[in-house]
């Protein structure tokens, strides 16, 4: 049993509605609030937790018979003492596509805005954080690491500190291997927009299909184009797979080690960055993660790096170790 509790908290949004793919503006948010919160008038830092690819906000409070959710995690390191205690927020970011990259697409709908302009101010509003940014973290693993990332490096005066644990990244490195497989699914669905059509009305059956799915929900996040479903097209072409240089050079403008430059002053006023990795990643990210912790302390960022023996999935335990980090560089009251 959590110490803590879990609330859900409806919100409306004006930055979704009417957005392409018709997706709701009405949204969750779920808020873990630490023990001692309905007890108190404490004000509390707020960490933003953003989930991996096909994964929504409820998928953090999953139940396993054999080790905790998220949830369970942060609530065990508060009550041991090992964690100071936080507001825990994770927003529903999800799409038909499976994800949105939590980036400002047209295809897809302005959900780094979302967040930023919206969903901060709201927590703000309906609890009692400390609403500033030295007192709020972004976090997430996989594409939600790539969000936290973005978010932090796009938008430096929302939030302090960044988790991302095996974010995407080196886009050349880690995602054009998958354009492969993509391809194939993609062909024996008919096409491009026969393949998105079964995708949003029936979802993957198999890796893929799956592989194919993220190609698309990626496409659509970094290059939309188009006024007809599904608002972007393919980063290759159909019959030989053969690279569209154009299309994958606006994929490329997204990659986190792309942006460094331009978000040096961004990176410099976080206080901290935490980068973790595991060594066998199927993805290659622990390549992209010591090429990041590079990177961000050339420009002198405050980074914390680990890395560990394992691979991409399966690997939300790692909250563990980052979250007493990361909300130990928080500000409080």
């Amino acid at each position: 049993m959590l110490r803590g509790k879990v609330v859900a908290l409806r919100h409306e949004s004006t930055l979704l509605k009417d957005n392409a793919l018709r997706d709701p503006h009405v949204r969750e948010v779920l808020c873990y609030l630490p023990p001692g919160y309905e007890e108190s008038d404490a004000r509390y830092p707020v960490v933003m937790l953003l989930p991996g690819f096909a994964a929504n906000h409820r998928s953090m409070l999953g139940y396993s018979l054999w080790k905790p959710n998220t949830v369970e995690i942060f609530d065990g390191l508060i009550s041991r003492g090992a964690c100071p205690p936080a507001i825990l927020a994770m927003p529903d970011c999800m799409t038909c596509f499976g994800g949105s990259q939590f980036v400002d697409s047209a295809a897809t709908g302005p959900y780094q805005s979302y967040l930023a302009d919206e969903i901060f101010p709201f927590l703000d509003r309906e609890l009692r954080t400390i609403p500033k940014r030295e007192a709020r973290a972004v976090a997430g693993r996989s594409s939600g690491g790539f969000g936290a990332l973005r978010l932090g490096m796009d938008r430096p005066e929302i939030v302090s500190v960044l988790g991302t644990h095996a974010g995407d990244a080196a886009f050349d490195l880690s995602q054009r291997p998958m354009l492969t497989h993509a391809a194939v699914a993609i062909e024996q669905a008919g096409g491009w927009v026969s393949f998105a059509e079964k995708m949003r009305d029936q979802g993957p059956r198999g890796g893929h299909d799956f592989e194919g799915l993220l190609v698309l929900a990626c496409a659509a996040a970094y290059a939309p184009e188009g006024d007809s479903f599904p608002f972007c097209k393919a980063p290759f072409a159909a019959q030989t797979a053969e690279l569209d240089v154009p299309r994958w050079q606006r994929w490329l403008q997204h990659d986190p080690l792309e942006r460094v430059g331009a978000s040096e002053d961004a990176l410099r006023q976080m206080s901290l960055i935490f980068i973790d990795a595991g060594n066998r990643d199927e993805h290659g990210l622990c390549f992209a993660a010591r090429r990041l912790r590079d990177a961000f302390e050339r420009v002198s960022a405050k980074v914390h790096y680990e890395e560990f023996d394992g691979g991409h999935r399966g690997t939300s335990y790692r909250y563990e170790d980052s979250f007493p980090v990361m909300i130990g560089a928080l500000e409080r009251e």
